[in-house]
């Protein structure tokens, strides 16, 4: 059973719960601190938190993309807290960050998945990302990246 997510922009105060769940998610692949310092700046509401009631159970962090046109979006980094995985985060996180995106009239948001994370490849292609090419090597550790993308706004 699925369970209901309030979804929200990021605050700096929640940098510590954030960075926390991005240690137990990648461990010592995990980015810093101030680099999620950076990308709530950069992005600003396409920085999103996904709580339930004991708090921030997961981010996702997505930018606007192309100089003025604004036509394409990155997702950056998503990461849900273990212990809180599968109870719809994820989903939850994905449709917030997807309507936020067509309110700005982007056209494509892109994104590049671990090629062994079958988990998150099955979420984006639930939701309409297609497979562009595998990324040799694209993670810091040499494992192969999958590039995907989704058109957002209809045309």
């Amino acid at each position: 059973m699925r369970t209901q997510h309030a979804i929200r922009v990021a605050a700096p105060g929640d940098l510590p719960r954030i960075f926390a769940i991005e240690k137990a998610s990648f461990g010592k692949d995990a980015y810093d601190c101030k680099l999620f310092a950076h990308l709530m700046r950069r992005c600003g509401g396409l920085f999103l938190v996904a709580e339930r009631k004991r708090g921030v159970c997961g981010y996702m962090v997505t930018c606007i993309r192309g100089g003025q046109e604004r036509t394409r979006a990155e997702l950056v980094s998503v990461a849900i807290d273990p212990a809180q995985r599968g109870t719809g985060a994820a989903s939850a996180l994905l449709e917030s960050t997807l309507r936020r995106l067509r309110r700005r009239r982007v056209g494509r948001l892109n994104l590049v998945v671990r090629a062994g994370n079958h988990a998150a490849v099955a979420l984006y292609e639930k939701f309409g990302f297609r497979r562009l090419r595998r990324v040799p090597g694209y993670y810091e550790d040499g494992a192969d990246g999958i590039a995907m993308a989704r058109p957002i706004t209809e045309r």
